[in-house]
């Protein structure tokens, strides 16, 4: 009977949690009198996912842009029980995919209380552990181990020891009297301390060739050995590992008889959709929540998002090193950042991003894409140009101008617009007072909100003027944030 001991899987564990319920058998004769049954860890999470797809539910909840192409091979790896290598470029929410299938644990799992390793009290596997069962019987204690408890994860490095991973001779252990032939006397590594749960190893082509022979028992006979101990240590452990095709293949490798041990290599990917990209950014940002509140237009979300777009096809970038989901997040913050300074300084209620707020994305945008060699140098001018095909792009999108020539024949020699991030709202707003051709498309552009606030209405007159200037209607000059807005001549 799994009665009592199932939870819902896709609840995520809280701080607040963690206490397991006080109905939970203590005792190792109570917990045979509940019913409760072992099952394997694939078992386990078979069960769980099964339960979650029959409900229409996520098995991966908050990993956006996955729905129709990597999530059904990694349903289709956890229902065969395979251990799975996630294949794709830097920022490709591999790590939080594999830190998801934590949701497919159950809530709570017995132990043999004291175990180092989670023993399974029907049949444990560590010499301490088969020890107190042998002596206290259907009385031993019981402990019962959360589900955040039983995933481990390491990041590949080449100092990354056997001793890491599996374990070692403990020297306190026999300076305090123990035979080195004692498994009393074994430190364990990374790996059994998480037996009966999931293991995962980032970047795992950075491993050593000889550390990854050694993780070939873990994966094909379930078990480890450690130094010359005659022990074997039959481990319940799902393997779960990254890597990135370009360290695949040149900076490190996954040994032919490790990769084939694996049962699913499922290759991630960037978002193909800007909208998707869109609500990564929402779901992920750090904004600020105190002080001036921010309203970030939709447009100006579509533009930071196809900036990363862009930049995944630009010739100028080396799309080897791939374009990170972060690149996206990191400018939508640094953009919100900068009109919120503008916010403070100005005295304005609401901070609302404009176009001319992008200028500030090149410190965030920099660090986070790599140039070809041919453009070495001239990075700022890659991200203007990025920025700037991003804005044109949503623009066609966005704006329908029923009568173009209207507006530009309002741009005579005498009138010109200045633009720019120091510039308070109200400036714009004399702006639409001055030439009132740009009012009907920069309200419709702002939305129902507009009347009763003038930064949006600041915001949406920017990006018509960017847009207009783009679809070369206007001419602009630009200095850093400033902008000046003419005719063409």
């Amino acid at each position: 009977m799994d009665g009592p001991m199932r939870t819902d899987p896709s609840s995520p564990p809280g701080p607040g949690r963690l206490r397991p319920p006080p109905d939970l058998p203590r005792e190792l004769g109570d917990l045979r009198s509940s019913g409760w049954k072992s099952v394997p860890v694939a078992e386990e999470m078979r069960r769980n996912a099964e339960t979650l797809i029959a409900a229409g539910a996520s098995i991966t909840p908050g990993v956006l842009g996955f729905e129709d192409t990597v999530i059904p091979q990694l349903e289709n790896a956890i229902l065969a029980g395979h251990d799975i290598i996630l294949l794709g470029e830097r920022g490709q929410a591999k790590t939080r995919v594999i830190r998801s299938l934590v949701g497919l644990l159950d809530e709570w799992l017995p132990t043999v209380a004291g175990s180092e390793i989670n023993d399974d009290p029907y049949s444990p596997v560590s010499r301490a552990s088969i020890n107190l069962v042998e002596e206290m019987g259907e009385a031993t204690p019981i402990d019962w181990v959360h589900r955040s408890h039983r995933y481990g994860e390491k990041l590949a490095t080449p100092d990354t020891s056997i001793a890491d991973l599996i374990g070692e001779v403990d020297p306190i252990k026999i300076a305090e009297g123990r035979y080195l032939s004692d498994e009393l006397a074994l430190h364990y590594g990374l790996i059994p301390r998480v037996n009966r749960g999931i293991f995962a190893i980032n970047e795992l082509p950075d491993l050593s060739e000889r550390i990854q022979v050694g993780l070939l028992n873990v994966l094909e006979e379930r078990d480890v050995q450690i130094r010359g101990h005659r022990i074997r240590l039959p481990l319940d452990i799902m393997l779960v590992a990254t890597a990135n095709p370009e360290d695949y293949t040149n900076r490190g490798r996954i040994i032919t008889p490790l990769k084939d041990r694996f049962g699913a290599q499922i290759r991630t990917h960037y978002p193909f959709e800007t909208m998707t990209e869109v609500k990564i950014m929402e779901a992920e940002a750090q904004l600020p929540t105190a002080g001036v509140p921010v309203v970030v237009p939709a447009y100006l979300k579509e533009v930071i998002a196809e900036v990363s777009q862009l930049a995944r096809r630009s010739t100028h970038l080396n799309q080897r090193s791939g374009v990170s989901v972060r690149l996206s997040i990191a400018n939508y913050e640094t953009l919100v950042a900068n009109s919120v300074r503008r916010a403070l300084r100005t005295g304005e209620p609401v901070a609302v991003p404009r176009v001319s707020d992008l200028a500030s994305l090149i410190p965030s945008t920099q660090g986070k894409i790599e140039v070809e060699a041919m453009e070495e140098g001239h990075e700022d001018e890659v991200v203007a140009q990025l920025v700037a095909a991003a804005i044109l792009s949503v623009f066609r999108r966005r704006v329908t101008l029923d009568d173009p020539s209207a507006i530009v024949a309002a741009f005579t020699e005498q009138v010109v617009v200045h633009a720019g991030d120091d510039l308070p709202s109200a400036a714009y707003l004399a702006v639409l007072a001055d030439i009132p051709e740009l009012e009907p498309p920069t309200r419709a552009l702002a939305g129902p909100e507009a009347a009763e606030s003038p930064a949006l209405m600041a915001s949406a007159l920017e990006f018509l003027l960017e847009g207009l200037h783009l679809t070369k209607r206007l001419n602009k000059d630009a200095s850093g944030a400033r902008a000046l807005y003419r005719g063409r001549k």
